[in-house]
């Protein structure tokens, strides 16, 4: 289970199709959509 702060429903929630992504610097994140609006939310590390 993974969570992400979604900023349209302004709450945490759990990341529907999390996919592990690395950001130009070489650290880790997750991307994905929240499951409730249909937004792209993010969380850097993991």
């Amino acid at each position: 289970m993974v969570t992400a702060y979604c900023v349209k429903d302004r709450k945490k929630v759990e990341i529907k199709d999390p996919k592990k992504v690395k950001l130009k610097n070489g650290k880790p994140a997750i991307s994905g959509t929240c499951p409730k609006c249909g937004s792209k939310v993010f969380r850097i590390g993991g």
